[in-house]
């Protein structure tokens, strides 16, 4: 490749379902297209006999390899098998969750005749390489340096969970930034508006929402508020339409088609089709042959049906917005613009009550909701890399962070909404007399008991000395850089001593060996899938080749420019070739290469 481009750096949207990659060139931000033309890549990665495919190859296997192709790995990552969302989701998808180590969830497929167990890091790397790979291809460099999206309400665990991804994919990322402030940067930047002005982001994605009020001026962008909801969005919209198909069609049949991935699969296709044909119709059919043990489905499906199934979606949605407008203390009035981003923004109900709620005003529809995310994640990594971009960004913490106390009590030391970079201290104590070690118990989330919060890690304070309970003093400080790592660091101020901890959680993180494995199979498999191109090439050259001698040999034949025992010889050498082609799917290259060479000698009278 050409290493001109080699310092480029890319923004990439690991979307639930699909995902987009762009780079700053050109004195613009370019939205890349993949291998397909395709200006976003579905999230998607199929294992079959021979090979593994990703992207728009991948999602063609669903119908026909559904057990095998995975999907959705968004809302697995950084989370455990136990955790309620893992168990409910599994039962709708179509592959394999198992527990793995640390209750880590584990995708199960087969792949090259064996059982195979993935962890959603890996099979998010696999897609964020194929979003290198088409920037590759692009620039005609490599490229290392990344800043990659993630949902603005993403927990501590998701967001390290979707850096190790992209570390085993290959890549240095820059930062991870919400998706939601990366969609203002890009509403920013396209913007012809100058003064301050209040922005509220909601982006309703295919597997998560999130809400976002940023205030920008002079290039600098100020997140507010966040808030919304893991686990909300356009697969949940999905999911309600396939329950209610499956009632359909079981009350007519009498029976279950609810154990058959395939059937499934293939309603749930045809369910996402209706949900995209009712944001422009009144009504649309679905309508499936031999849907499943023979039977036929067909119904009838109204735009108020539909928003009947997700009425409960849609207030959601609603009194997320309403918590977020609060925390910012902002009223509605102060809202300048109203920026819809991802696919399900497009959805009428949601901008119906989105427009209600603000009282009529008139949302802003000039950014593409399916690339404004990697628009401005391009937008901060050129930023990042020191390219001619001058833009200020100020995060804020999605949830608060705080220490245990006695009986279970969280202490909130930094409240949610909180800009970035900060730091902030609390003073600890003993619960005991003479208590000569303390442990330091960190949480995130906003209840008052830690018992239903999300532990992010602990930590131990030795050699305190002895003295009645609440005596010692124990400073405990908590650190949040640019991306929301924390970092949080404890001193008894008696004796001076001290301990700290970045915090990594590592009971739902890979371990550092598993990501060198992870990142040595993905070496592997890049050249496996180089191979495999190579050899659907090869292929495709000998089929081509094939056909193209057989409309010749026709040709010479009715004009009468060759004579018909080297013609007949001709086509009984290129039928051969097709049936050899057609019962060989395991030919390796140099013999399908060897085949073409021998074939173009056979047909040399024609060229």
């Amino acid at each position: 490749m050409d290493r001109a481009g080699k310092d480029k750096a890319i923004g990439i949207d690991l979307g639930t379902t699909y995902s987009c990659v762009g780079v700053w060139q050109h004195d613009r931000i370019e939205i890349i297209a993949n291998d397909q033309g395709n200006r976003t890549t579905p999230s998607m990665v199929a294992f079959t006999p021979d090979e593994r495919l990703v992207g728009d190859a991948a999602k063609f296997q669903i119908s026909t390899n559904p057990t095998n192709t995975v999907f959705d790995t968004k809302r697995l990552i950084g989370r455990r098998y136990t955790d309620p969302f893992v168990q409910s989701d599994k039962q709708l998808w179509p592959f394999t969750i198992v527990p793995g180590k640390n209750d880590k969830p584990m995708i199960e497929v087969t792949f090259k005749g064996e059982k195979r167990l993935f962890a959603a890091e890996e099979i998010s790397s696999m897609v964020l390489l194929k979003m290198k790979m088409t920037a590759e291809q692009y620039l005609q460099c490599d490229v290392k340096n990344a800043v990659i999206t993630v949902p603005a309400y993403f927990n501590d665990s998701q967001k390290r969970a979707t850096k190790d991804a992209g570390k085993i994919a290959g890549l240095d990322v820059m930062r991870i930034i919400n998706e939601p402030t990366a969609a203002a940067l890009t509403y920013v930047f396209a913007s012809l508006e100058e003064g301050k002005r209040n922005i509220l982001v909601f982006d309703l994605g295919g597997g998560t929402f999130d809400v976002s009020i940023v205030t920008v001026e002079r290039g600098e962008v100020e997140v507010k508020a966040v808030g919304g909801d893991m686990h909300l969005g356009g697969q949940d919209f999905d999911n309600n339409m396939l329950n209610y198909c499956v009632q359909l069609f079981n009350k007519k049949y009498k029976m279950d088609m609810s154990t058959s991935p395939k059937a499934l699969r293939r309603l749930r296709s045809e369910c996402e089709r209706a949900k995209r044909s009712l944001s422009s119709a009144i009504e649309t059919v679905i309508d499936i042959d031999c849907l499943y043990e023979g039977q036929d489905f067909h119904t009838n499906i109204r735009r108020a049906k539909f928003e009947e199934l997700n009425a409960d979606l849609f207030d959601k949605c609603m009194q997320l917005v309403e918590q977020c407008m609060e925390d910012s203390k902002l009223n509605k009035d102060q809202i300048h613009d109203i920026v819809l981003v991802g696919g399900s923004s497009r959805i009428p109900k949601v901008q119906e009550l989105l427009s209600q709620y603000f009282k009529g005003k008139e949302l802003c529809k000039s950014v593409n909701p399916d690339e404004a995310v990697a628009y401005g994640a391009a937008l901060q990594a050129a930023g990042l890399n020191k390219e001619n971009i001058n833009l200020v960004l100020i995060d804020v913490t999605p949830l608060s962070l705080g220490i245990e106390v006695n009986n279970g009590v969280m202490t909130v030391v930094i409240p949610r909404n909180t800009p970035i970079p900060t730091s902030k201290e609390t003073t600890a104590t003993t619960a005991r007399d003479n208590q000569t070690s303390a442990k330091i118990s960190i949480y995130e989330g906003e209840r008052s008991l830690v018992a239903h919060n999300n532990l992010l890690g602990e930590f131990g304070l030795d050699e305190i000395p002895p003295a009645r309970c609440m005596v010692p003093q124990i400073r405990v400080c908590f650190q949040v850089d640019v991306e929301g790592i924390l970092r949080v660091s404890a001193k008894d101020m008696g004796t001076g001593l001290n301990n700290q901890i970045t915090v990594t959680n590592e009971r739902e993180r890979l371990s550092k060996e598993e990501i060198d494995r992870m990142v040595a199979d993905a070496v592997i498999f890049r050249k496996e899938d180089e191979e495999a191109a190579k050899k659907h090439i090869a292929k495709n050259n000998l089929d081509c080749f094939v056909c193209n001698m057989k409309n010749r040999v026709t040709e010479a034949r009715e004009k009468g420019t060759m004579q018909k025992s080297p013609a007949k010889g001709i086509m009984r050498a290129l039928n051969n070739a097709k049936r050899w082609l057609d019962g060989n799917d395991s030919s390796e290259i140099h013999e399908l290469q060897a085949k073409l060479n021998e074939l173009t000698l056979k047909c040399k009278p024609l060229t």
